[in-house]
């Protein structure tokens, strides 16, 4: 909510600039911090006027932010062909740039939405292209875990559920390093189900406690809820 109303204000004080610049990221932001609170159809609107504006100056390295942006809340309302759709257009512009920092992480988002929509042969290809990318660049530690963790589902969608062990565990020290608890309690969760699936009782038990530890501190009470069905479910099945 806050960052909701320091976008507002942004937004307003930029339709008094001369600066497109300044309106396309006032408006990028305020779509994000709308998408984030669940109002869908106001936070697409800005990121539309942020996109019609960028597109409008020729400023490709804004186009590119702006689909990813959107990329994002189309994934919150549920749409992930959508989702899929605006990162695919991130990455054509990201490439343009000589940025290859911004390009593995539409590479990643690109891997992540085909995952999602279940094209996991294009979705590996792109997360292990952004993983190549992040370690050679020496980029921070929570866009690489960010990687490993896609890595993760695509391995564990497609029966690879040990290979998928190995990438959340990856992503899980990373995340640890950088103290990124709200993360290490996401890829957590999804560590226990691949375990779950080779019939790891013990260890799916330990990964799913600890995140339902973590989402209870963190007020994630949908997550909570879930992950305590999860548990419940390995009880009846042991």
């Amino acid at each position: 909510h806050a960052e909701l109303a320091v976008w507002q204000a942004a937004a307003d004080a930029a339709d008094h600039l001369p600066d497109p610049a300044a309106r396309i990221v006032a408006y990028r932001r305020l779509g994000q911090a709308l998408a984030e609170l669940g109002r869908h159809e106001d936070g697409i609107d800005h990121l539309n006027r942020a996109l019609a504006l960028a597109e409008r100056h020729h400023d490709p390295a804004e186009q590119a932010h702006t689909h990813r942006a959107h990329a994002w809340a189309w994934e919150q309302r549920a749409d992930d062909l959508k989702a899929l759709e605006h990162a695919r257009h991130a990455l054509t512009h990201y490439r343009t740039l000589d940025q290859p920092v911004w390009e593995a992480l539409a590479l990643n988002a690109v891997g992540w939405y085909a995952a999602r929509v279940g094209d996991y042969d294009t979705a590996r290809e792109h997360c292990e292209a952004a993983l190549a990318l992040y370690r050679r660049h020496h980029h921070d530690a929570d866009s690489e875990a960010g990687a490993l963790d896609s890595l993760g589902f695509i391995d564990h969608h497609t029966g690879r559920h040990s290979q998928a062990i190995h990438h959340y565990g990856q992503a899980l020290d990373l995340y640890r390093v950088v103290g990124n608890t709200t993360e290490v309690a996401r890829t957590l969760d999804n560590l226990g189900h691949p375990h779950a699936a080779l019939c790891h009782h013990d260890q799916a038990r330990t990964a799913w406690q600890e995140a339902l530890e973590l989402f209870r501190e963190q007020g994630r009470t949908a997550d909570v809820e879930r992950v305590q069905r999860q548990l419940d479910g390995l009880d009846e099945h042991h």
